[in-house]
């Protein structure tokens, strides 16, 4: 299913998908219960329809005002000033029932745009953690920001542009047949006709140019942020020139292409003027020898001009929106296609509430694979009983952080179960099991945020006061209030103002105010120095205090007061037991420990 959606292609687009991408969108824009949205669609079309009943209605007005004009005599003063107000009122009125139409329409393309983007983004947030694994989270946020664009830009031209364009050319082909004759709108139509074909099949040969300056483009732009994100390295081996010419060389891709794309969007429109004054030049000389004959008035001859100047002057920009709307809606495709990939973690229909009373975790024959070719975990059996501690160490790639995955059921178990006092997390809801688990992981990314936001994300609803006993707890309140803007400091992309022990405080403390049963320590302290490593250490005895808890541990000194240490090893508890017991077998743990114990003394006789 990920394979398939990840090689949807634009090409494959262009096979009608089109129409596909606007069915998905129809629903937004009359939502089913909003009266209001639909009311405002409605007035819409009705606003929309009449600005171009003005817009038609000029030339006409024109033609009368020059008839009339022509026919006064030299003695006569009386100007047809009853037509020149309508005139002009019909001016005022084209725009105003525009700008009107855009007022009325405004919320329902908004409200359709925020919908569309918070269902995506929340459809996203409910997606299995190895789908978010195979994919660049800025990939994800550029999607749907260039889908959100495409929506904008399909409202606007679509609705208003394309749309209105095509009432006009029918009204004015019904103008003109109705006035001059089927010879008048049959021509019109035509030229019309040979326009947009030529325009749309001109501009569709041109996308390889656009598309060749976007790759150009984006691969200048990669080149350059990556030069300068390694700034340092190249320095160090005195690379500013190699960093210039393999920018220049995007740059000279880009700009092959720029010069292609701008010189025949110059025979784009050289056509367009081509087949415009074609048409245009029929329909005067056919005007003309009515005028002569006096089929024809000179009011209307000055008429049909304007009609056919009117007609032709929003098709100059079609070029232009025809690529942008098929861009549009190959990012809208894209965005959509986002919904289509199925939640693989879902709630049974019939799935409850976790009731927790105790907090054990049992671990039943349990067996998971990532990939069906390696197998991570092999009929794991074992339990943290109410209040204990157990700690599961063992070298990396053993399968421990998969443990704590399955865990917060971000994957399912292959076979076996996972059961909190005895309930199968696949019966509950994954809201209330995750609301139950505090966790305290290996690498802690905070939020680009204050200290305060990202203390306080562990329960939302936590007032300032419980905020503060929770740092007090994290052992780094102190901290806090030293600083210049105390609780409102911010902490940086990932919270890399602060250094690794003051974020893992921050983490502790977001864990203790969640008030959890269980907690969960993923390698909390692996990536810290030996002192830091101790004080948080404390933080966390402190924490843990009367509630069950899993320890994923790299360094065995952080465990050597548990209940029960399992060794990992190949998806498999080889050895379980306290550490005493464990560092008296002899086997697989305690040779962990000698390594260990030699590796922090080798450490420490470098320091000194």
């Amino acid at each position: 299913m990920n394979k398939t959606y990840k090689n949807k292609s634009k090409n494959n687009f262009a096979s009608g998908k089109e129409w596909s991408v606007i069915r998905k969108l129809l629903p937004f824009l009359w939502p089913i219960g909003q009266w209001e949205m639909k009311f405002r669609v409605v007035i819409a079309i009705i606003l929309l329809i009449l600005a171009k009943m003005a817009t038609v209605a000029v030339p006409a007005v024109f033609g009368k005002v020059v008839d009339l004009l022509d026919a006064l005599g030299s003695e006569e003063v009386i100007l047809p000033i009853a037509l020149l107000i309508g005139y002009g009122l019909l001016r005022v009125g084209q725009q105003g029932f525009a700008e009107l139409r855009d007022f009325v329409f405004a919320r329902v393309g908004q409200r359709a745009i925020r919908h569309i983007a918070l269902i995506v983004f929340r459809h996203l947030h409910s997606l299995a953690l190895h789908f978010h694994l195979d994919r660049q989270t800025g990939g994800l946020s550029r999607a749907i920001e260039r889908g959100i664009k495409g929506i904008d830009f399909l409202l606007r031209f679509m609705l208003f542009n394309i749309l209105p364009t095509l009432v006009e050319i029918t009204l004015v082909c019904g103008i003109l047949w109705s006035l001059f004759g089927f010879i008048f709108s049959f021509i019109t139509l035509i030229t019309v006709v040979i326009y947009v074909a030529f325009t749309l099949l001109f501009t569709e040969w041109r996308l390889k140019f656009r598309r060749a300056m976007n790759e150009s483009d984006n691969d200048a732009n990669t080149k350059a942020i990556d030069s300068l994100l390694n700034y340092e390295t190249v320095k160090y081996f005195s690379n500013e020139e190699h960093e210039a010419k393999r920018y220049d060389a995007s740059l000279i891709r880009y700009e092959g292409a720029a010069v292609k794309s701008l010189t025949t969007l110059s025979l784009l429109n050289v056509g367009q003027g081509i087949i415009i004054a074609f048409g245009l030049t029929i329909l005067l000389i056919l005007s003309a020898k009515r005028v002569s004959i006096g089929e024809m008035s000179i009011g209307e001859f000055a008429a049909v001009n304007l009609y056919m100047m009117q007609l032709f002057q929003p098709l100059n920009f079609l070029g232009f929106v025809y690529r942008e709307i098929r861009q549009s809606l190959v990012d809208m495709e894209y965005m959509f296609g986002l919904l289509e990939v199925e939640r693989e973690i879902k709630d049974r229909t019939e799935a409850k509430d976790l009731s927790v009373s105790h907090g054990e975790i049992r671990y039943e024959n349990v067996s998971f694979s990532y990939d069906k070719t390696r197998a991570i975990l092999k009929d794991l059996n074992f339990e943290v009983s109410a209040g204990r501690k157990v700690a599961i160490v063992g070298a990396s790639g053993a399968g421990k952080s998969t443990i704590s995955r399955l865990l917060f059921r971000f994957y399912d178990v292959d076979a076996g179960k996972i059961t909190i006092d005895g309930q199968d997390i696949r019966d509950i809801t994954q809201s209330s099991l995750r609301a139950s688990i505090g966790i305290v992981p290996q690498d802690t990314v905070l939020f680009n945020d204050t200290i305060y936001y990202n203390v306080q994300y562990g329960r939302p609803s936590a007032t300032p006061s419980e905020v503060e006993e929770a740092a007090r707890m994290a052992h780094i309140h102190d901290f806090i209030i030293s600083l210049p803007d105390g609780y409102n400091t911010k902490v940086g992309e990932r919270g890399l103002k602060l250094s690794g022990g003051e974020r893992q405080r921050v983490s502790i403390a977001r864990t203790i105010l969640k008030q959890p049963i269980v907690l969960l320590f993923d390698e909390a302290t692996s990536a810290l120095d030996t002192n830091t490593e101790r004080e948080i250490q404390k933080s966390l005895e402190d924490v843990s205090a009367d509630r069950t808890t899993l320890i994923i541990a790299h360094r065995l000194s952080t465990v050597v007061d548990a209940d029960e240490i399992l060794v990992l090893d190949g998806g498999s508890i080889i050895e379980r037991g306290r550490h005493e017991v464990l560092l008296a077998a002899k086997g697989e743990y305690a040779s962990l420990w000698a390594r260990q114990q030699e590796a922090e003394k080798r450490n420490l006789h470098k320091l000194g």
